[in-house]
């Protein structure tokens, strides 16, 4: 619901507020001009002594106004003829035209009004509400996003779209929101919606009838200094009976032109002072450094507009269609999907079409859209969900397992849960478990057990299709074939070949990036934008299911690699090594944000065993900024396969790789990885307390056993591996 209350506006009034930004971004640069351009006041100078000097530049004075940014007019009259200037104060002479220039006038009347009068002012209200509802919703997805407002600003992972749209709001929203919020008062102000003060003090009943005073000579004016005027309207030439109106940051008064005394005075009104407030910070009025700030802000829409219309239009693609889809209050079977990669999708898609087939009214929608009191009609929820990294929610089921947590279980509406993954990994279906048992907790009715389909399976899914449909009371016997992910033919340029006299070939293969189109570049897809630590799916010949290998280079490298030991009996290693330069083979890319460095300064411990150097590897040949970073590497023997033996000797000798640790298993020693951790606790607890982030990529076994050994050498800390994998300071990528 939220990400729905987020789109719309965004979607809807999409050109409306474009409009508004960029207009509002230029208008901030002018109180900032203003201010720069403005005459120097003179230091200490009063009301009175302005006034004077005006006077005798121009004895036909009617009113003298300061600007917020200090800038000085007067208005008179020569003759019949009325005239203005921006006059310096220390002389009273005319130094620049009073007028606005055409192009602020027209940009001025353009953002308040879209030169439309009334009607422009009721759609750029309207398009204020509708920025202040994306502020509002993006701030909330941004915290749920980060795991709440405590982790705010801390380091955002995912796609490029999404984290640059995350990244571009938690900065500009507070400006977003407080410039719409401002903009409906000043709209409300204008249409008279609000209350008012009383804008000026009752008349004086009583006045000298004298004449003739100068205004340097008036205690009231020479008591007020410059820097509080507003403006000094002057008394109507020969009429004994007027006064001066001063105005000031602090009120309104009335001034005897022939004793300068102060006869009446008026405070201003809390509205006023609001409004004043109100117009202050929407403009920047007075404020040209918060203007400045404004402008920036309003800046960030149009790449938000970019980044949230490609999440928007990804979202959509990644979904298959379903025709005859009804809306979830009146659905009797709502199908909840979490996906990281599409894939998931399909099944549920089939699922829908399957259950349609039998006259049931079927919802299918994202998992993190889970809104249980809205299900008025459902006689069953299915959710079906992937795993992401290490057991974490895939991109389209994020927030949802908080919110099975806390929302009371329907009552007689049953939930079922599937679970999808591939049981090669140690994380297999961790998510669906975890759904599985805070549904439980939560009092929800399960009368399936989880079930988990391994890499897709398309005979494991008609299996629990047919176990469903019997729950349920429909005959259900769906067959699902997945597609081939869509991928690209990479041609292989070189190959480095280590491990066979310890019979573990491997090899570090180096492709070609496909040439990619100007589109691709853009939006990142494809191999439009890649980084080492991401993810290279390769399709084997005789399969539908891809095998992902974790990459060893970033785009800024210019090539695309990977490290591939052959395992017995493997499909996709075997292939893999029989390639040859010149040969090619089908990929694809997937981003793999839980596993890549942060942008922070802090130490890097790098810890990895095999081909687990692959993106470590990658990591440090990135590592142009000479950032600390440290290595503990295991292989079996330093003669068969040390792999980036002399990379690693040269990234050392240009700082890229801070320290070098190994451990070999196949000589007289036996030295695991582990070992080499636990003989270095020392120098890892100094850079644990210096704020070190640990990253480890290898089996499972190995990464299991690197846990156990950094939890002894972290106890005396009191830190632990779960603790800092809880804070983003340990990260995981096993295989």
């Amino acid at each position: 619901m939220l990400r729905q209350v987020h789109r719309w506006p965004g979607l809807l009034a999409a050109t409306l507020i474009l409009a508004l930004a960029l207009s509002g971004a230029v208008l901030s640069l002018f109180p900032a001009t203003e201010r720069l351009s403005a005459p120097t006041s003179v230091t200490g100078q009063t009301v009175g002594d302005l006034a004077a000097k005006v006077l005798a530049a121009h004895p036909g004075v009617e009113q003298i106004r300061r600007s917020p940014s200090g800038k000085i007019t007067a208005y008179w009259f020569d003759a019949d003829v009325a005239g203005a200037a921006v006059v310096d104060p220390a002389t009273g002479l005319d130094v620049a035209s009073a007028d606005k220039g055409a192009v602020q006038r027209w940009l001025t009347d353009f953002h308040r009004s879209l030169l439309l009068g009334d009607a422009g002012r009721y759609a750029t209200a309207a398009g204020a509400l509708a920025l202040l509802v994306l502020a509002l919703s993006g701030a909330l997805l941004v915290a749920r996003r980060q795991g709440g407002w405590g982790r705010w600003f801390a380091a955002i992972r995912g796609p490029w779209t999404g984290r640059w749209h995350a990244e571009l709001a938690r900065v500009a929203v507070v400006g977003l929101g407080l410039s719409a919020l401002t903009a409906l008062w000043m709209a409300a102000a204008t249409f008279d919606v609000l209350p008012v003060d009383e804008a000026n003090p009752a008349m004086p009943s009583a006045v000298s009838g004298e004449v003739g005073m100068s205004p340097a000579a008036m205690i009231a004016l020479q008591e007020t200094p410059v820097a509080d005027l507003r403006d000094l309207t002057f008394p109507y030439a020969g009429d004994a009976e007027d006064v001066f109106t001063l105005s000031t940051g602090a009120g309104t008064g009335f001034v005897d032109q022939g004793t300068g005394k102060m006869l009446v005075w008026q405070s201003p009104g809390p509205w006023t002072v609001l409004g004043e407030w109100i117009y202050l910070l929407h403009t920047g009025d007075g404020a040209a450094l918060w203007g400045l700030i404004l402008g920036l802000a309003a800046l960030t829409v149009p790449v938000l507009s970019v980044t949230g219309g490609l999440i928007w239009w990804r979202n959509r693609q990644s979904r298959p269609r379903l025709a005859g889809m009804v809306a979830a209050p009146v659905a009797e079977t709502v199908i909840l999907v979490g996906s990281e990669g599409g894939s998931t999708w399909g099944f549920a898609a089939a699922l829908a079409r399957a259950v349609q087939g039998h006259g049931q009214g079927v919802h299918l929608a994202p998992l993190s859209t889970f809104a249980p009191l809205a299900y008025k009609h459902a006689k069953r929820i299915v959710i079906m969900t992937a795993t992401w990294g290490d057991g974490d929610a895939p991109t389209s089921a994020k927030g949802a397992l908080e919110r099975l947590a806390t929302a009371g279980p329907l009552a007689g509406v049953p939930l079922v849960v599937l679970g999808f993954g591939d049981r090669s990994f140690p994380a297999f279906c961790a998510y669906a478990e975890a759904l599985e048992a805070t549904a439980k907790a939560a009092g929800w009715t399960m009368p399936l057990p989880l079930d988990r389909i391994d890499r897709q399976s398309p005979q494991a899914f008609a299996r629990w299709s047919r176990t469903f449909g019997e729950g349920i009371g429909l005959a259900l016997d769906i067959t699902h074939q997945p597609l081939p992910p869509q991928s690209t033919a990479l041609r292989l340029v070189s190959r480095m070949d280590y491990g066979e006299s310890v019979q573990a070939p491997t090899a570090i293969l180096r492709f070609a990036v496909p040439k990619v189109d100007l589109w691709h570049r853009l939006t990142g897809r494809g191999f439009g934008r890649f980084r080492a630590g991401d993810l290279l799916g390769i399709v084997p010949e005789g399969d539908t299911v891809a095998r992902l290998y974790s990459l060893a280079s970033g785009e800024a490298d210019g090539f695309i690699e990977i490290v591939v030991r052959k395992h017995p009996g493997g499909l996709c290693s075997g292939q893999l090594l029989t390639l040859q330069p010149g040969d090619a083979v089908q990929g694809f890319l997937r981003p793999n944000p839980g596993f890549q460095p942060d942008r922070s300064p802090a130490p890097l411990i790098l810890i990895g065993a095999g081909t687990g150097i692959g993106p470590l590897a990658g990591f440090l040949r990135a590592n142009r900024g000479h950032r600390p970073m440290h290595l503990w590497f295991g292989a079996r023997h330093p003669q068969a396969d040390y792999l980036y033996a002399d990379d690693l000797a040269t990234w050392q000798v240009d700082s890229r790789l801070t320290g070098l640790h190994t451990a070999f298993s196949r000589t007289g020693r036996r030295h695991y990885v582990q070992d080499a951790l636990r003989e270095d606790a020392e120098a890892i607890r100094r850079l644990m307390v210096d704020g070190a982030r640990v990253m480890v990529c290898g089996g499972r076994e190995m990464a299991q056993g690197v846990r156990d050994a950094m939890t002894e050498i972290l106890l005396p800390l009191g830190l632990s591996p779960a603790a800092l994998k809880a804070g983003g300071r340990y990260a995981e990528d096993t295989y």
